[in-house]
């Protein structure tokens, strides 16, 4: 019932996603070993990419765990792992400065983080109830809109974690521009920082890329079932 043809696509989708997400770990672990040359902690080198934005409102917080570092727009913090936050690595400051990316994105009101917050209630509703409405459509075929209601929700979903790769990637080139204006970084450490970033940019392209094609599956479904009415 629920085999289609697309699902070749999306199992090599989720082994990229899992590929992927082995890669940044493994390229964290490998530049985590490499001191930075400034010798900065991942916390003093967001505290004073901060403070050279004018940011010196928003804290720097240790938080459990490990990958575990984002920005919380709400509080409007820098929250970093312990090892980003203690340790002093090109995966460390790299990390570090790519949330502080994040802190300026909101501060400039860059237009895609603003849409990403605008969507963030509606994503949240609507991404627990796709599943059931999809599931739904599946087992009473004779219903057909629920599946199309559930592809709408889900849609909104989908069109979320593309808006959040514009969101990823413009932070990251922000943090590397500010790393080699400030100082942070040599030439030489330029490289080991790409890797790490464009490591952890790969993991939301597989995600997205997951979801577009299970999107189109199902539309494909929906459309297949239209015709033969």
């Amino acid at each position: 019932m629920f085999f289609h043809p697309m699902d070749f696509l999306i199992i090599i989708a989720f082994g990229l996603s899992l590929w992927a997400s082995f890669r940044v770990k493994g390229t964290f672990n490998k530049w985590s070993d490499v001191p930075i040359y400034s010798g900065m902690t991942g916390a003093q080198a967001a505290r004073r990419m901060l403070d050279a934005n004018g940011l010196y409102d928003v804290p720097v917080e240790a938080v459990p765990g490990r990958l575990t570092d984002h920005y919380d727009p709400l509080a409007r913090a820098v929250r970093l792992s312990e090892p980003v936050y203690y340790e002093s690595s090109i995966s460390a400051v790299s990390v570090a400065c790519h949330e502080v990316g994040h802190a300026i994105q909101h501060k400039v009101h860059y237009p895609m983080l603003v849409m990403r917050h605008q969507m963030f209630p509606v994503v949240n509703i609507a991404s627990g109830i796709a599943p059931i409405l999809i599931l739904a459509g599946f087992f009473f075929q004779q219903i057909p809109w629920l599946l199309g209601l559930g592809i709408l929700f889900f849609a909104a979903a989908v069109a979320f974690q593309l808006i959040t790769l514009p969101v990823e990637f413009n932070a990251s080139s922000r943090a590397r521009e500010l790393m080699v204006a400030e100082g942070f970084i040599s030439n030489e450490e330029e490289r080991g920082v790409a890797k790490v970033l464009n490591a952890a940019a790969l993991t939301y392209v597989a995600a997205a890329l997951i979801s577009v094609l299970e999107l189109l599956k199902y539309i494909m479904i929906f459309n297949s079932r239209s015709d033969d009415e």
